[in-house]
């Protein structure tokens, strides 16, 4: 039964073409849901993008659900194998732009949620649901706006659950306790246009960039820690020229992305990378976006009773880890040391026919009641 409402609320979010951070009415069906179910709910839309905070319960300890609605765009629709706003089931998996992220997460917490409190009445505790519209693009109009607001009234989150695609193989094969950081640079080095056939005219930009791009991608910057992996440099996009065969670049353009662990700060890669291209005599600039520090939240109580939910309903025991991207567990977690990532599988996640898998999906609902269950010390 909780699996047939989680999939007819996942599909009718799923329908609403909520591309970031235009949340396009989800929130309001979310809304409508929790506020039968009691909850008291607190709405705080900031430019274009939509957020709410819902609490129900009475007593110290806050338990917080963190989700978002808006999804990626699409990509190429004559490469879908449905049309990704109309969700479909086939072969035991439910299509559709953010059935796997994360949509179909925040139905089975409300369905979860929903059983729990129609078992326990009486619990001792608050339950909390932050919902944003703006996770997948630019993030700071979403949930630090809800934060921000929270601290402002004395509200203390204690744990966090983001009910983020974190599975690799299976649902509850792994829980991210942390993140690294995100630090994004737009370098351009400048040089000389001219004509190709007369190169001592002109300074080709591209030539003049290459051998500092060669010591920037063979620089070891740390070697991580017990929990992190060592920090990573990518180069994303490498731009120059006009687009004609006889032309010498005058300007090159890299962008690149730096995640990285614990062991490095923003401010050192930041005068690192600069201290490389300053070394090599190039004229140049870099544009610097800084998306997130890491943080590792602490391995209590939260950690504890996820493991054992999943080990319950899954029969195996996750890997505790910090790999992959940037999620808002980086902004909770400067409000709660508790915060963990656990949700359904992520092969297909911002991918063309994006997917979850129908087991993995009642999966992940048990282990979210099983959670608030134990959470709660409930018989």
């Amino acid at each position: 039964m909780m699996l047939n409402d989680v999939i007819e609320l996942a599909k009718k979010l799923i329908e609403i073409p909520s591309v970031t951070p235009n949340d396009m009415g989800c929130q309001e069906i979310l809304i409508d849901f929790l506020s039968k179910l009691g909850f008291r709910i607190q709405q705080f839309p900031y430019q274009q993008t939509s957020n709410f905070w819902a609490e129900i319960g009475e007593g110290d300890t806050l338990f917080c659900f963190a989700g978002h609605t808006d999804v990626v765009a699409t990509g190429p629709l004559n490469e879908w194998h449905s049309d990704p706003f109309k969700p479909e089931i086939r072969n035991g998996y439910l299509y559709g732009r953010g059935s796997a992220d994360m949509k179909s997460e925040i139905a089975a917490m409300c369905i979860a949620c929903r059983e729990f409190l129609k078992q326990y009445t009486k619990f001792c505790g608050r339950i909390g649901f932050l919902i944003t519209s703006a996770e997948e693009g630019p993030s700071e109009t979403g949930t630090p706006i809800v934060l921000q607001a929270l601290a402002k009234q004395g509200v203390k989150i204690n744990y966090c659950l983001v009910g983020e695609a974190t599975a690799v193989e299976r649902t509850g094969d792994m829980i991210k306790y942390g993140r690294r950081g995100s630090l994004s640079g737009a370098l351009t080095v400048y040089g000389k246009q001219g004509h190709i056939a007369y190169p001592q005219a002109a300074e080709n930009s591209l030539h003049k960039a290459l051998p500092a791009l060669h010591q920037f991608i063979n620089t070891e910057w740390d070697h991580g820690n017990e929990a992190f992996q060592p920090s990573s440099l990518q180069i994303s996009n490498v731009h120059a020229g006009t687009g004609a065969g006889n032309v010498i670049p005058g300007e090159c353009h890299v962008r690149f992305n730096f995640r990285y662990s614990p062991e490095s700060t923003d401010e050192d890669l930041i005068a690192r990378t600069e201290a490389i291209f300053t070394e090599h005599q190039l004229s140049y600039k870099i544009d610097w976006d800084h998306s997130g520090k890491p943080f590792l939240a602490k391995r209590e109580k939260l950690v504890t009773i996820t493991t054992q939910a999943i080990q319950e309903v899954c029969g195996i025991t996750p890997q505790l880890s910090t790999s992959g991207g940037t999620s808002d567990g980086r902004f909770i977690a400067d409000y709660c040391s508790e915060v963990i990532e656990c949700g359904v599988g992520n092969q297909t996640i911002h991918q063309i026919n994006e997917s979850v898998n129908l087991q993995d999906l009642s999966q992940i609902t048990d282990i979210y009641y099983l959670i608030l269950k134990k959470l709660f010390e409930v018989a």
